[in-house]
């Protein structure tokens, strides 16, 4: 659980969604949605979920187990929908989730990705993010200590050269 002594946020407070009708020119030649326009997408809600968080600049410093689950065609309505699980001292993980929304609400889940966040001052260096994060469902509690579970991986494999 978070042990900083900082002001926090609710995870609630940084929630991003944001939505696209897929179009022409979001395909690709399989008919579907081209992969590296949606982790553009990705990449941009989790940015902007870092920065509601942390009010400063941010930069993403790693994108983690992006997992392509279902494709996505022409005239589909895309719902990404991203909140943090974890803030540490200068970096932060951002859980992405993609779906598509059929006409009666119902979301079919495309994809998930979990991204690392990096806050950095005016010379692009890291700096400490000034809040640390609220805590408040046994579901947050997990993202939270799957995300510990993820850095420590991470941590891993940066040691070990891959």
């Amino acid at each position: 659980m978070p042990d900083f002594k900082r002001p926090e946020k609710s995870i609630d407070a940084s929630r991003t969604e944001q939505i696209h009708m897929l179009r022409y020119e979001d395909i690709n030649g399989e008919c579907r949605l081209f992969g590296g326009k949606l982790i553009s997408w990705i990449d941009e809600v989790a940015a902007a979920v870092a920065r509601r968080h942390a009010g400063i600049q941010v930069t993403t410093a790693a994108i983690d187990n992006l997992q392509f689950k279902n494709p996505a065609f022409l005239d589909d309505l895309l719902i990404i929908v991203g909140y943090a699980t974890y803030v540490g001292n200068t970096s932060m993980e951002i859980r992405v989730d993609t779906y598509v929304e059929s006409p009666d609400g119902m979301r079919r889940p495309i994809n998930r990705a979990y991204l690392t966040v990096v806050a950095i001052d005016k010379d692009n260096r890291p700096c400490p993010i000034p809040y640390g994060i609220t805590i408040e469902t046994e579901s947050q509690k997990y993202e939270w200590d799957s995300a510990l579970k993820r850095i420590n991986l991470r941590n891993m494999r940066n040691k070990e050269g891959f």
